[in-house]
């Protein structure tokens, strides 16, 4: 009697859902929105269309699970005091998705969809719930509770969004951070300080401005007014 061959199992048999968010995040690091298409995942994956549709939806559906992985992850940055203050709360995760957003550059504009289009998705819902437990503790009146948290949200994503590559952005060579600066300073300096005065002061601290450390700045000059709408 003849004894039945088995096959060898498939790599779409044994292909997670993980996997697949991983290596969406890989090719989205590499080369940004352009690169993540069906084929680079297939290939990448050594599977079919079927299973990534079958575990992760379509490609827009990918785009979003990809950030909500990356900001979920973010959300959960702890202070490294053991009693933190609002304020060292607000600093972690605020920092955590700068630090998040730093690593993925793709990350920006990904995310600033989800807060404008999905307010009731987990993205949306996760640093509004984080922020804003943190603006109640601070002592902000109820009444000004979503003003206060939608201030603090809009600056965090404005701010760590500017040092993210643009989407879209088709240069194919990163500007040297230095190099940027230093043409910055040279041209405001080279502005009429009659007519600019204000540029031609700070231009010289242009090189030496450290961008947490600005952003951090920005936080604090936010989080002390917020402190005085009681």
């Amino acid at each position: 009697m003849a004894t039945r061959t088995s096959r060898p199992e498939r790599r779409n048999q044994v292909l997670s859902r993980e996997q697949i968010i991983e290596t969406a995040i890989e090719l989205l690091d590499t080369g940004g929105e352009g690169a993540l298409t069906t084929r680079a995942l297939t290939e990448r994956l050594s599977t079919g269309s079927g299973a990534i549709y079958y575990r992760v939806g379509s490609r827009e559906e990918l785009l979003d699970t990809a950030t909500e992985t990356i900001v979920t992850a973010a959300l959960e940055a702890k202070p490294v005091q053991v009693s933190a203050s609002p304020e060292d709360e607000i600093r972690t995760v605020a920092l955590a998705l700068f630090d998040a957003i730093a690593e993925h550059q793709w990350l920006a504009t990904r995310l600033t969809l989800q807060v404008v289009r999905k307010p009731f998705g987990p993205v949306t819902v996760g640093i509004f719930e984080r922020i804003g437990r943190q603006v109640d503790a601070l002592g902000v009146p109820q009444a000004s509770w979503f003003n206060a948290a939608s201030t603090l949200v809009h600056f965090i994503l404005g701010a760590v969004s500017q040092h993210a590559r643009i989407e879209g952005d088709t240069s194919t060579v990163e500007p040297d951070r230095a190099e940027f600066l230093g043409a910055t300073a040279a041209a405001w300096a080279g502005l009429d300080a009659e007519d600019y005065p204000f540029l031609h002061a700070i231009a010289g601290q242009m090189n030496d401005h450290d961008d947490r450390e600005q952003f951090l700045t920005g936080i604090a000059v936010v989080l002390d007014g917020l402190t005085r709408l009681g």
